[in-house]
């Protein structure tokens, strides 16, 4: 008899760490189990001559370690390896292991500060780290808040399941006194500003706080992530001017909520499937097909803001270089995208902070050349 070689002894141990998975994401509902078995046997032969054992693996059962890899890209962060035990369920609450995030936030008000400024001169750099760390306070407080509304969601979301509320790593009192603190930090920045980007600045909370409740009533809940996103396209110009030039701003503000609608489709295409079955609406949901059509729309509508608001402030030709550059980026998120592969999807996502440092860096050459 031959003995078990470590290749098949592997094998076993994935089929069974595949079927564990499997009956714990389903509750050991032995329907779903036999759904993904039933016609798809798997086919094993042992053949002593080349001793390797082959397994004909079902596609439902590929998705399944799609999903479980960008789960494990999710949790493989700094805060899972080196953050003090206790630390680690408020990390994770305000994805602070998780930046990609905060970049989406900063980089309109980044855009808006360096528009604002004066012909040939750079962007004011005390109010560049003034709202780089607004952006990252505020991008945390909004992730906390997003968990206090959607916890009984998050239980239900193969993505979402272990976030800190959501699996019971802390409660609601902790999560509300690691929000006043956030928020109480948030405010000391707004107070640095001027009066009219206080209140400004204060309007917004109402954006932030009604967002997570928008996929309950709407399949457009990335629009209005887009509106609360990029207020920092108003805030940035208003802290630098005293006001807000309506010209200016607001071609940069729609430019903004449409580059949110275009990544954050990609996202939600992630979660689409548990989605659908716990009633929570998106983007990816109602575009469905048309998801790649419709986003390159978004993409041009987002070009033509930010090249407006380029134009009202006379920007020269390094911006328009830039701009191109920065739509090129855009067709290549969406028309690469394989909006049933996770991984793929993280990563058109994640490059969305070299997007905005592209026009960034864009629109500060366009000033100073």
């Amino acid at each position: 008899m031959s003995s078990v070689t470590p290749a098949l002894r592997s094998r076993v141990f994935h089929s069974a760490a595949l079927f564990q998975r499997v009956t714990q994401s389903t509750g050991g509902d032995a329907l779903v189990v036999n759904k993904l078995t039933q016609g798809k046997q798997s086919s094993l032969r042992w053949d002593t001559s080349r001793a390797w054992m082959s397994t004909a693996t079902p596609p439902e059962e590929k998705d399944a370690e799609k999903t479980d890899d960008a789960f494990k890209i999710e949790k493989n962060t700094w805060a899972e390896r080196h953050a003090p035990k206790w630390m680690v369920p408020y990390i994770q609450l305000a994805r602070l292991n998780r930046p990609a995030g905060t970049y989406m936030l900063l980089w309109p008000c980044f855009w808006s500060i360096s528009l604002a400024a004066p012909a040939g001169s750079l962007p004011d750099l005390g109010m560049l780290a003034l709202f780089g760390t607004g952006a990252f306070i505020m991008r945390s407080a909004g992730c906390t808040i997003n968990d206090m509304w959607d916890k009984d969601f998050d239980k239900q979301v193969e993505r979402t399941n272990q976030r800190p509320l959501a699996s019971g790593a802390l409660t609601y009192p902790q999560a509300w006194r690691f929000l006043a603190l956030q928020l109480s930090a948030g405010l000391g920045i707004l107070m640095q500003l001027n009066w009219y980007s206080i209140a400004l600045g204060a309007s917004s909370m109402g954006l932030v706080v009604a967002y997570p409740l928008m996929k309950r009533v709407t399949y457009w809940p990335q629009a209005f992530l887009g509106l609360t996103f990029n207020y920092g396209a108003l805030l940035g110009w208003s802290a630098v001017q005293g006001s807000c030039a309506w010209p200016v701003c607001l071609p940069l503000y729609a430019g903004g909520v449409a580059w949110t609608l275009v990544y954050d489709t990609l996202y939600a295409h992630q979660d689409k499937n548990d989605d659908r079955h716990i009633g929570v609406r998106s983007t990816a949901l109602l575009f469905g097909d048309n998801t790649k059509p419709i986003l390159n729309a978004f993409s041009a509508a987002a070009v033509a803001g930010f090249g407006t608001a380029g134009y009202m402030v006379g920007l020269d030709w390094p911006f328009y270089a830039g701009l191109a550059g920065g739509a090129a980026h855009l067709a290549w998120q969406v028309n690469t995208a394989k909006l049933d592969d996770p991984i793929n999807l993280q990563t058109r996502f994640a490059s969305n902070k070299w997007f905005g440092a592209l026009m960034f860096a864009s629109i500060v050459a366009g000033k100073v050349i």
